[in-house]
């Protein structure tokens, strides 16, 4: 017993010598993730209180669940859900078929040269900021400089638009810059996994008699299936999200397009910008993110009741 005891001390011990340099290597990643991620989640309280900053966070009064009524009771509360909710569910769906297109295109080019070019040119707009792409769709939508209006519109002999007082352009202008700067990521994501198919169905196929369109229909359509699933769930837990510099930078904050262009961050931004009010944006972060998790979850066991292999966990 004595004999035995030694040697798993030993073997114990040589254990932890093989496994604690990989929890120092992690160790600066965790510390960034709990005081990044986790110490700020105490200002949860805010959604909860009459924020008094001279009286501090557990100082300030307690308001309930009025910062969540301000938000659902405003005029414009609604508009702006829908807004959020139906961009979300519009750039998803659209964007995921366009990446899932250009990936399979992507897969079919045999020059590693090529691909790397056209892979290049794809990812470019997503490493632009919004704040560069905002001056671009600038320089093509400006009424008096643009160059829809000078070089296409007026040249055949029709009258320039104010792009930035016409509501009706927007939803799909947003819809094509969202797609435009995210294509090339969401293609890489699809790429990697059509490349992890196994040839040997392809092949099995080919003798078979099935042409380009069969293989594409009945192999990398279902098997890329758990990626679109997987990917579909977690944006499911952004759906009440929406990027703030798309909807804020693109559209230049114009006050003729808020009916079509305010989400729930630009709600955010506009309340703690104009009326410093920090309860209520706070308020909207806590529902934002309680709503994308419950959505998460619900999605999830759905998924798993009828597809396991697709789930998250």
């Amino acid at each position: 017993m004595v004999f035995r005891n030694k040697e798993g001390k030993q073997r114990s011990k040589i254990k932890w010598k093989k496994i604690l340099p990989f929890y120092i290597m992690a160790l600066p990643g965790l510390l960034y993730l709990l005081l990044n991620n986790y110490v700020p989640m105490f200002g949860i309280l805010i959604a909860f209180k009459d924020m008094d900053f001279q009286k501090g966070i557990l100082g300030s009064p307690w308001c309930g669940f009025d910062n969540f009524k301000f938000l659902f009771s405003s005029a414009t509360g609604w508009e702006i859900m829908r807004n959020t909710v139906g961009y979300a569910i519009l750039f998803h769906i659209v964007g995921t078929i366009c990446a899932v297109f250009i990936a399979i295109l992507m897969n079919e080019i045999c020059s590693v040269r090529i691909k790397k070019v056209f892979q290049t040119l794809l990812l470019l707009p997503y490493l632009m900021s919004w704040v560069v792409v905002g001056y671009l769709a600038y320089a093509y939508l400006s009424g008096e400089t643009g160059l829809i209006n000078n070089g296409i519109l007026k040249p055949l002999g029709r009258e320039g638009v104010l792009w930035y007082q016409e509501p009706k352009y927007w939803p799909f202008i947003l819809l094509f810059f969202s797609v435009w700067k995210s294509l090339g990521y969401n293609m890489v994501v699809y790429l990697s996994s059509i490349v992890g198919i196994s040839s040997d169905y392809y092949e099995a196929a080919r003798i078979d008699g099935a042409n380009k369109w069969n293989q594409i229909r009945y192999i990398t359509l279902p098997l890329l299936k758990p990626t679109i699933v997987t990917l579909s769930i977690l944006a499911l837990g952004g759906i009440f999200r929406s990027d703030f510099g798309l909807f804020y930078q693109i559209p230049r904050n114009s006050g003729m397009l808020t009916s079509v262009t305010r989400t729930l961050d630009v709600y955010v931004y506009e309340a703690l910008m104009g009326q410093a009010n920090y309860g209520l944006s706070s308020a909207v972060s806590v529902y934002q993110s309680f709503v994308g998790l419950v959505l998460i979850v619900v999605a999830n066991q759905l998924i798993k009741k009828y597809e396991p292999d697709s789930a998250l966990f």
